[in-house]
């Protein structure tokens, strides 16, 4: 499948689009663009209270800056606290853990950087995972194997992964979400400079291929849900320093369109994003701002959105069986982007 943009027609259709969301969102309270809209200020929805929610982060496990981890943590509960949310549950979106996990499952770091940090406290739920590339790191054992085992080792944990691919639904009482959980560490994935290393590594081919009939298999079975997402560490599309990732788009791409995904969410570039594009059933969401450094752009944001910021943070996925709505939120608590999607693919940007 090639990329969407190597039609020039697609992509100045898509230009138009978003020159309309920058330049008119303010001057009407709606302007309709096919199935997406942008809807004026005062129509933003605020989090409901007595809603479902998830909070979603990616990239976080720094060994190099705690500090940005420890604030974007704080953001989250400040947030629960605040606007009196119980999110029933977090997504941990890869690269959990960046350096040496040498001690394994007593490592103080599970402690500090993750049962400590998200504590129970304001995080009761599970915390699903998926595995980034800096989990594909072998230094003095596999952090794939260490990440896999966890749940079994630490009694009480909320550490969930049990596979490198899985699929659950969400809530467990009257669901409205299929979540298809992915790992993208594929054979020949660009992933960045530190998969040259000798202590990173991926998947073997016959992984590879085991996932990929799978993940078939779990799109062909008929939807018991309103939405369905795919949930991996690299996105499929993005603007930041990682760029498109060109196999997963040969591979996935067209499944995406064929069984009409609703969302694509990662995490890989260190920022927060959402991208739509003209014709395609998928909302791609980044959130990458967990803790680790901040990267720049390959793509300005203000070509290709609606929506991108180079800034630690989270996001808060609120869901009802009528909508799911998406806020990107800073270290400081602000909500910087929100954008609601309906079943039929109608798509609502709210501008900040």
């Amino acid at each position: 499948m090639s990329n969407p943009f190597d039609n020039k027609m697609d992509r100045r259709q898509f230009l138009r689009q978003t020159f309309a969301f920058s330049a008119l969102a303010a001057a009407s309270p709606r302007l309709a663009f096919g199935a997406q809209a942008v809807v004026g200020p005062a129509a933003i929805p605020q989090p409901d209270p007595n809603g479902q929610h998830m909070f979603l982060i990616g990239d976080w496990g720094t060994d190099k800056y705690l500090d940005q981890q420890t604030a974007t943590a704080l953001a989250m509960k400040q947030w629960v606290d605040q606007r009196h949310i119980h999110p029933g549950a977090l997504f941990l979106l890869g690269d959990n853990w960046y350096g040496d996990m040498g001690l394994g499952y007593i490592s103080p770091r599970w402690q500090s950087q993750f049962e400590q940090m998200y504590p129970t406290s304001h995080f009761p739920g599970p915390a699903y995972v998926v595995l980034g590339n800096h989990d594909y790191e072998r230094k003095v054992s596999s952090k794939v194997d260490l990440e896999l085992g966890y749940a079994a080792h630490a009694k009480g944990t909320r550490w969930t992964l049990p596979s490198r691919w899985y699929t659950f639904k969400y809530p467990e009482k009257d669901p409205v979400i299929t979540f298809i959980c992915l790992d993208t560490n594929l054979p020949g994935q660009k992933h960045g400079a530190e998969m040259f290393e000798p202590w990173s590594f991926s998947m073997k081919k016959e992984d590879r291929d085991q996932q990929d009939a799978w993940f078939r298999q779990e799109l062909a079975k008929p939807r018991t849900t309103a939405f369905v997402a795919c949930v991996a560490h690299h996105p499929i599309y993005t603007n930041g320093i990682h760029k498109d990732q060109k196999m997963l788009i040969h591979d996935w791409d067209a499944l995406l369109r064929q069984y009409k995904i609703d969302f694509w969410i990662s995490g890989h570039d260190h920022d927060l994003q959402h991208l739509e594009f003209a014709g395609h059933p998928t909302s791609f969401v980044i959130s990458g701002g967990g803790g680790a450094e901040l990267v720049d752009w390959t793509i300005p944001p203000a070509r290709r959105g609606p929506f991108g910021d180079k800034i630690i943070g989270f996001s808060d996925m609120e869901f009802s069986k009528d909508s799911i709505i998406f806020r990107h939120i800073n270290a400081q608590g602000q909500v910087l982007h929100t954008f609601r999607k309906t079943p039929d693919g109608k798509v609502d940007i709210f501008p900040a």
